[in-house]
């Protein structure tokens, strides 16, 4: 697990991310509309998260169609400190900047440790390291690149772009952005997003949200961007496979491979907790985000525990045995990124 300090110097400015006032329990389906929603992933998901006050957000990674958006109010918000989430972004930007490459190993505690290994145990000091040999204009660039500090959806009313410091953060520079998010802000959409362009190859989708069966119908898939990074996605993906299975997030192990990465942040006793996922082989890929938010439950191993349970419930139901029909996607903008 990943915890910020409790604690900062007296002269240390507001904490930006925290506390999280929501509370750990909390009928998460209020007020939602669900006219348009996959109701087979909607029943998975609401019957996985249970009591918890928190968000799960069930996309296609192929379409960019959001299948089920639980509680719309917090997965709506301006968006929370994205905690050890955060390193999937910095890994790709250290990879295409070539600071990196798989093997490289940083000694922390007197062992070697690489990629793969501070990928699946989210170790801080990797990422600090490398966000330090980054650089914040770097770390900066790729992270806008992913879709940091903007909207990840098209024309899905109430969302926000979250945030990105336009500066290091006071409290701990480049180091504590890099393996914490510090000064981030990020959506649960954001997250969506960028794991769906992992699980597609490095295609970044704009998010849709039909809000009826007729949106549903004439559902027609928009390009954002396109992301160089298919080539990398080998260098990465061993770490978050192994998040999962002997890693921060093995709650979420199932039958099949889970590919994801936790965060968690905790702030004077309130806890952040995030995962974000994709199921690795089968015919239907889906990306599971979860994010919860209040007490002590509030942590990035429980938000694995609850995705898992989503792709547990919809693998009983034979949801992944079937194809997805394919749509033609139209591109909006084809701009070429990870290339500066």
């Amino acid at each position: 697990m990943q915890t910020r300090a409790l604690n900062p110097p007296a002269n240390a400015p507001v904490i930006r991310g925290g506390p999280w006032t929501q509370p750990t329990y909390a009928d998460s389906t209020l007020g939602d509309n669900i006219d348009g929603e996959d109701l087979d992933v909607r029943r998975a998901a609401v019957e996985a998260l249970g009591a918890f006050n928190g968000s799960v957000v069930v996309a296609d990674p192929h379409t960019g169609r959001i299948l089920t958006m639980v509680n719309q109010k917090l997965a709506l918000s301006s968006g929370f400190q994205p905690c050890s989430t955060v390193k999937i972004s910095v890994a790709l930007a250290g990879l295409t900047e070539k600071v990196i490459s798989p093997s490289t190993r940083y000694r922390i505690n007197g062992v070697r440790t690489d990629l793969t290994y501070a990928l699946a145990h989210s170790n801080n000091y990797y990422f600090a390291t490398l966000g330090q040999k980054l650089g914040f204009e770097k770390v900066s660039y790729y992270s806008h690149l992913f879709g940091y500090g903007e909207k990840a959806g098209l024309n899905i009313a109430g969302e926000q772009p979250g945030r990105y410091p336009s500066a290091p953060p006071e409290n701990g520079g480049v180091g504590m952005l890099t393996s914490f998010g510090e000064e981030i802000r990020q959506t649960p959409l954001q997250l969506a997003a960028l794991m769906s362009a992992i699980a597609n190859g490095g295609t970044l989708y704009y998010l849709q949200y039909p809000r009826n069966q007729a949106e549903v119908k004439t559902f027609t898939p928009q390009i954002k961007r396109k992301l160089q990074i298919e080539k990398l996605l080998p260098a990465i993906k061993p770490g978050m496979r192994g998040a999962v299975e002997f890693g921060t997030a093995h709650r979420a192990r199932e039958d099949g491979p889970i590919a994801g990465k936790t965060g968690t942040c905790s702030d004077d006793h309130t806890h952040l907790g995030w995962f974000g996922s994709f199921n690795d082989t089968g015919n239907r890929k889906l990306v599971v985000v979860v994010l919860l938010t209040g007490g002590r439950p509030a942590i990035g191993p429980l938000a694995a525990g609850i995705a898992g349970d989503v792709y547990r419930i919809l693998g009983e139901k034979n949801y992944f045995a079937s194809t997805l029909p394919v749509t033609p996607a139209t591109l909006i903008s084809s701009q070429i990124c990870c290339s500066k």
